[in-house]
């Protein structure tokens, strides 16, 4: 399941345990990832699926339901 994986991948860039990281949570306010972080975690996501996060679309993404919407979007139009 796409959500479980991105939950992996987010804790360990940010060090985390992974029940700690919801669908709902917000990565910058609840898991304290500055800018820096969120760009790690955007390339590490875009390596596992073989996608890319432009900056634009990462402004958008605040959550990390968001993420795991972005992935699901992206790896379903291949």
């Amino acid at each position: 399941m796409i959500f479980e994986r991105i939950r992996q991948i987010i804790a360990e860039q940010l060090d985390l345990e992974v029940d700690d990281i919801k669908m709902e949570s917000s990565i910058q306010d609840d898991l304290n990832a500055d800018s820096l972080d969120v760009m790690e975690v955007a390339m590490a996501v875009g390596d596992e699926y073989d996608i890319e996060i432009s900056e634009e679309e990462l402004e958008n993404i605040k959550t990390v339901g968001d993420v795991v919407r972005y992935v699901e979007a992206a790896v379903s139009e291949d």
